[in-house]
């Protein structure tokens, strides 16, 4: 089985997680700390696995989308990691993420994943399960309005802060707003990252980029988020 580092700090929630050891799982809500907690996470998360940086096999990250700081802060840490330990990176879709959640912990076989991008826009793509139980793309990621969605008509669980703000816009009968899943948590990318390393799909760390969706914006914050 692979040892990979999993980190994600693309939106409010900052997750930290190593593949043999996910009962040490870290998942916490703490916007605009990520830069600040990061490294420290990751020693204390790789302490607790009695595993190190020599160690690993490779490091996955969050690749966006999300907030323009939080997505950053994940790729930046992971190329400084990288190179320190000359690991292979491995970008995983946020969304794509929390769609694998979603399959790992219900009997859903189509998932939309969302993320609220605010300016009244959400971060948004379709999943189906494919025969290995992992999240396989059904549409490609996009930055829409709520109101402007050409919603599926198939059922559906929908997870994420983008149906939790515009709740109305996803409350047709063939779709479950799963309240439970909000923001990715990096433990449940590991299936995704597993797959991608025997895959050879992988990077090295000076080629780890970020996926925006949106590329320019007049970004707008609000209150305590990023």
């Amino acid at each position: 089985m692979s040892n990979i580092l999993l980190i994600d700090a693309a939106t409010e929630a900052l997750s930290v997680a190593v593949s043999c050891d996910l009962e040490n799982a870290h998942f916490e809500v703490c916007p605009q700390q990520h830069s600040q907690k990061m490294l420290p996470l990751v020693d204390s998360i790789l302490n607790s696995a009695n595993t190190n940086l020599k160690a690993l096999d490779a490091i996955a990250f969050g690749r966006g989308p999300g907030s323009f700081t939080g997505v950053r802060v994940g790729v930046s840490v992971t190329q400084g990691l990288a190179y320190a330990a000359n690991l292979p990176v491995i970008g995983v879709s946020n969304l794509q993420v929390m769609a694998q959640q979603a399959f790992d912990t219900t009997e859903a076989d189509y998932a939309i994943a969302t993320i609220d991008a605010r300016m009244g826009e959400i971060y948004y793509a379709e999943f189906k399960r494919d025969e290995n139980n992992l999240a396989a793309f059904m549409s490609d990621e996009m930055v829409i309005k709520p109101e402007e969605l050409a919603l599926p008509e198939y059922d559906a669980v929908v997870v994420g802060t983008g149906c939790q703000t515009y709740k109305t816009h996803f409350e047709a009968t063939n779709l479950t707003i799963l309240d439970e899943i909000t923001l990715p948590n990096a433990r449940f990318m590991t299936k995704l990252a597993e797959r991608e390393l025997v895959a050879g799909n992988t990077v090295i760390a000076a080629d780890a980029q970020p996926v925006y969706v949106r590329d320019t914006v007049t970004w707008k914050k609000l209150s305590g988020r990023e």
